[in-house]
């Protein structure tokens, strides 16, 4: 998590409690998860934009790609033979 051990995480816990108080501790942590899962959210949401952009902007490439190589792929057809 973060790089942080368990001794550490105590030390923060003891710190924050030496200078929030215990009182006030559970309070501060409950908005501090709150403010992580909005960012969180909102990091899902700019990811999915970009995403769903970037679908748009290549769905037409990638159209044209299959328009351009759908010739190229097909096997030549033998032309018939004529009579002489």
């Amino acid at each position: 998590m973060f790089g942080i051990g368990v001794t550490e995480l105590i030390v923060i816990l003891v710190i924050a409690i030496i200078f929030i108080g215990p009182k006030k501790l559970p309070e501060i942590a409950k908005a501090a998860g709150k403010a992580f899962a909005e960012f969180k959210k909102a990091t899902e949401d700019i990811k999915n934009s970009v995403k769903e952009d970037i679908e748009k902007t290549t769905a037409p490439l990638t159209e044209l790609s299959k328009e351009v190589q759908a010739p190229i792929n097909q096997k030549p057809q033998p032309s018939p033979k004529k009579d002489t």
